[in-house]
């Protein structure tokens, strides 16, 4: 069974200095759908702390860390350690390799309960993924935007991302653009983000 787009539905985004595609329907929708509910139930979800400039906070989403080794990924003064990859995580792992350049060892999830739950601006530049990473992003609940804004340039773009969509960030985008998924008002629903990446 095809369950990902093809090369026609992907919509590459005009981005000085960046590389980024968008496949808007990577899953149709009754398999997102299913995704959803079983990631949302089976995946070992926490709630760490975060430091920033000098202060502890609750980070504001849930978070889990999977992978095929035991490399650990650290950001914002925390370590994670992974769990080993479930059938569903290693599926999509493989068709989003189906069509990308990329063979991707882990996957960082992200769980936002609701709109005030959020990201803040932030590249995905840490050492542990190397020079020009590949992070290939699916969606799946609740459609939330997703801002980009160059580093040095006045260069903003911001897509609202769909349940099912596959989003992936290659090349220099991360070394010169930052992108983050801000608070909604207007959110009610939880979205599950999985984005994949590579640990060396």
């Amino acid at each position: 069974m095809n369950l990902f787009a093809s090369e026609n539905d992907c919509i590459p985004l005009n981005m000085i200095d960046g590389d980024v595609l968008y496949y808007p329907t990577f899953f149709d929708t009754n398999q997102a759908n299913r995704l959803f509910q079983i990631l949302n139930d089976s995946i070992q979800w926490q709630q760490d702390d975060i430091k920033v400039f000098g202060k502890i906070y609750r980070q504001p989403r849930l978070t889990a860390l999977y992978a095929n080794n035991k490399n650990t990924y650290s950001y914002s003064n925390i370590t994670m350690k992974p769990y080993q990859f479930t059938e569903e995580l290693l599926m999509i792992k493989e068709e989003i390799e189906n069509i990308s350049s990329g063979t991707f060892t882990t996957c960082l999830l992200n769980l936002y309960r609701d709109g005030q739950d959020s990201n803040g601006w932030h590249a995905d530049n840490e050492k542990e993924l190397g020079p020009e990473p590949i992070i290939a992003s699916v969606s799946f609940g609740e459609e939330r935007w997703f801002h980009f804004k160059h580093k040095t340039k006045s260069l903003k773009q911001k897509i609202l991302l769909q349940h099912g969509s596959l989003l992936i960030m290659r090349g220099k985008t991360q070394e010169n653009w930052l992108h983050q998924l801000p608070k909604s008002k207007k959110v009610i629903k939880p979205r599950i983000n999985l984005t994949f990446r590579t640990i060396h």
